[in-house]
C-alpha cells in the first residue's frame, strides 16, 4: 500500500497558458506527419502542470509551440494574456513583439544546453546580455539566482567541472534570469539519476512556491508527475485524451492516467472471487468502510492494492479489494459500499479464457 501527500494548487482559476485547437503538421515531399491534432490546454496561474505520454505522443512539439520555437500550423497559443501566434505574424514588428513576450517565458532543456567556453555565471548572464542589460546588473542577478539554486560557490566554474544535476540547476537559473512568469521544462530530469532527479524536482517545486511561477513540464516519467504536479494531461497521437487535477484524476473511475499514476495491482486469487475497484473521497475516505463491511456481512475482505492522497487536507483514494464468491453472491455487500458514497466498479474478470475448441476438419 502506497501513500502520497501533496499540497493543493493555489485557488486561482485564471489560465496563464492556453492552447486552442492547436495543430502542427510536418510536411515533406512524400509525406506529412501530424504531431499535434487539435490540442486544447489550460494551465492555471501558480500551478505545476505535467504533460505525459509515450515517445511520439507530441509532448515536445507542444511545449515548443507554447513559446513559438515551433510555429503551429493552426490554432492559438496565449501566454499571460498575449496571443503569441498573432505576435508571430509576418509584419515587420512581429519578431520584436514576440521576443518581448518570450522574455516572460523561461525554458529548461533536457540536455542543459550550456556553453562550455563560458563560466557558470556567464551562462546564467547570457539571456540578460542578449537583452542589453548592464554588466553590473547582470552580475548581481546571476549571483542572486545561483544562490537560489544552491550553486553560489560555483560561479567561476565551467560546465565540464559540474555534475549533471548541477548543470541542470545552472540551466534553471539561466531560465529564470529574465524574471519569467512561466517556466517550461522539456524532460528536464530524464538524463539524471533518481536521487538527482528528486533534488531537481524539489527545486522546481520550491521555485514554484517562492516565486509564484507557473510551471509546464513534459515528461514520460509518472514519478515526476506524482512528485510535483498539481494537474496533468495524458497525450496520445498528438491529442490530449485526458486531463485534470491529480486529485480529480485519482477520484475518476476508469481514469487511464490515474491508473498509471497510482496503479492498483492484484488479480482474483481464484475463479470464485469478485474483484472490486473502489474510489472514495470526502467523508467516505475517513470512515472505516471496509471494516464495517466485514463486520456487518461477516465477509472476508482482501485488500489487493490501494493508493491514497492527502490533498488540501482531504483524503482521496482508490482501492482494489477481493470478495469471496462470484458477483451474484456479493450484490448486497456491493450495494452497501455504494450506499456509503463510494464509486464501485467491478474489475475485469481474472478467470482465464476458455481454451478455443479446434475446428473439426470436414
Amino acid at each position: 500500500m502506497r501513500w502520497y501527500v501533496r499540497r493543493a494548487p493555489d485557488q486561482m482559476d485564471t489560465p496563464v497558458i492556453t492552447t486552442t485547437d492547436l495543430r502542427k503538421v510536418y510536411r515533406s515531399r512524400d509525406r506529412e506527419v501530424t504531431a499535434l491534432d487539435g490540442v486544447d490546454l489550460a494551465v492555471r496561474e501558480g500551478e505545476v502542470y505535467g504533460v505525459v505520454g509515450r515517445s511520439g505522443a507530441g509532448k515536445s512539439t507542444l511545449i515548443r509551440c507554447v513559446n513559438l520555437l515551433e510555429r503551429p500550423t493552426s490554432g492559438t497559443v496565449e501566454v499571460a494574456g498575449r496571443d503569441l501566434t498573432a505576435l508571430a505574424g509576418r509584419s515587420d514588428r512581429a519578431p520584436a513583439a514576440l521576443r518581448a513576450a518570450r522574455a516572460g517565458i523561461g525554458m529548461v532543456f533536457q540536455h542543459f544546453n550550456l556553453l562550455s567556453s563560458r563560466t557558470v555565471q556567464d551562462n546564467v548572464e547570457l539571456p540578460l546580455e542578449i537583452q542589453g542589460v548592464t554588466r553590473r546588473e547582470r552580475a548581481a542577478r546571476s549571483r542572486e539566482l545561483l544562490d537560489l539554486v544552491g550553486l553560489g560557490d560555483k560561479a567561476r566554474a565551467y560546465p565540464a567541472q559540474l555534475s549533471g544535476g548541477q548543470k541542470q540547476r545552472v540551466g534553471i537559473a539561466r531560465a529564470l534570469a529574465g524574471r519569467p512568469q512561466v517556466l517550461l521544462s522539456d524532460e528536464a530530469t530524464s538524463a539524471l539519476d533518481p536521487e538527482t532527479t528528486r533534488s531537481v524536482l524539489e527545486l522546481l517545486r520550491d521555485l514554484n512556491r517562492q516565486l509564484g511561477l507557473t510551471v509546464l513540464l513534459i515528461t514520460h516519467e509518472m514519478d515526476v508527475v506524482k512528485a510535483v504536479c498539481d494537474s496533468a494531461a495524458l497525450m496520445k497521437g498528438g491529442r490530449v485524451v485526458e486531463s485534470g487535477t491529480v486529485a480529480e484524476l485519482l477520484a475518476t473511475p476508469g481514469s487511464e492516467l490515474a491508473g498509471e499514476l497510482f496503479p492498483l495491482g492484484g488479480a482474483a486469487s481464484g475463479p470464485d472471487r469478485t474483484v472490486v475497484d473502489l474510489t472514495f473521497h470526502g467523508e467516505s475516505a475517513t470512515r472505516p468502510v471496509i471494516s464495517q463491511l466485514a463486520r456487518t456481512y461477516n465477509v472476508d475482505v482482501s485488500i489487493l492494492g490501494a493508493a491514497m492522497e492527502t490533498y488540501d487536507g482531504r483524503q482521496i483514494g482508490r482501492m482494489r479489494i477481493e470478495l469471496p464468491g462470484r458477483f451474484e453472491d456479493n450484490v448486497v455487500p456491493i450495494g452497501f459500499l455504494r450506499e456509503q458514497g463510494l464509486q464501485v466498479d467491478i474489475a475485469p474478470s481474472a478467470e482465464p479464457a476458455a481454451p478455443a475448441v479446434p475446428a473439426v476438419a470436414k
